[in-house]
């Protein structure tokens, strides 16, 4: 039977501290979202389709394993992102029954708005998160 590590009070400390910095990052992010009129999920979505591997448009099935969302409720967040003019829906030019996802120009506007909040604060946070997973991960640089 393998036995599970224990940690010590300073690793919990750090782990603590860890996940404490992602959520004030995810906090700075759905007001950020809100700020510029979309949801967070709308965010994700959009950087999921213009930040997917090699191509700037996403079936339904992959939108939702990025999301990690059901492929329904990822049809009715498309919905509502195409009623919002953020994306658009097109046939597939190798296969026409496969719908691809893509951003308006308004959801490129938006998105690049909000790219450019994000990056920023990811400077301010990143020395930080970069100490805390150097002692989480055990590094001699980041004691």
């Amino acid at each position: 039977m393998s036995r599970t590590p224990q940690l010590t009070k300073s690793q919990y400390e750090t782990l603590a501290d860890f996940r404490y910095s992602l959520r004030q990052f995810l906090h700075f992010s759905e007001q950020a979202a809100e700020k510029a009129g979309v949801t967070a999920q709308q965010h994700q979505a959009l950087l999921a389709i213009k930040g997917y591997p090699g191509r700037d448009r996403v079936t339904v099935g992959e939108l939702a394993e990025r999301l990690r969302i059901r492929p329904h409720s990822t049809v009715e967040l498309i919905n509502r992102l195409v009623a919002e003019k953020l994306v658009m829906r097109g046939p597939s030019a190798e296969d026409h029954r496969q719908v691809l996802i893509g951003l308006t120009p308004r959801g490129e506007k938006i998105l690049k708005k909000l790219a450019f909040v994000h990056r920023q604060q990811l400077k301010q946070i990143g020395p930080e998160i970069h100490r805390l997973l150097g002692r989480l991960c055990g590094t001699k640089e980041h004691p």
